[in-house]
């Protein structure tokens, strides 16, 4: 069993950055997938930006060239640092692992991120 738990939210002005953070309780494997996910309010939850066991990166559209993820396997974390923030990137951001073998899928409580002036 893994629990996941994300810090680093906040208030940000437009332009501005901010650093998430997701702590696994239990060991992260080589081997799992790990993704930020985000929901606006009256939206669906969507994929932020992932990256696999060998390190290969995803991004949205609306990530690419602004969103960094990346991961510490001896820290059992994952990062995903996000500049140039916009209003529209206001939203619940949530970590998400995959393991395979047998397929596990793990969900944190999410950590609210808010863009104003």
């Amino acid at each position: 069993q893994v629990q996941l738990v994300e810090s680093g939210g906040g208030l940000v002005q437009p332009g501005g950055s901010l650093r998430l953070s997701c702590a696994a309780s239990g060991s992260i494997l080589r081997t799992d997938d790990m993704a930020w996910h985000r929901q606006a309010p009256g939206k669906q939850r969507e994929l932020v930006a992932e990256i696999s066991s060998s390190e290969r990166t995803g991004y949205a559209d609306s990530a690419k060239g602004r969103f960094t993820i990346s991961r510490d396997n001896a820290k059992n974390t994952v990062f995903l640092q996000m500049n140039s923030l916009k209003p529209e990137d206001t939203a619940v951001y949530y970590c998400n692992l995959v393991r395979w073998g047998p397929y596990r899928n793990y969900w944190g409580q999410g950590t609210q991120v808010t863009v104003s002036s």
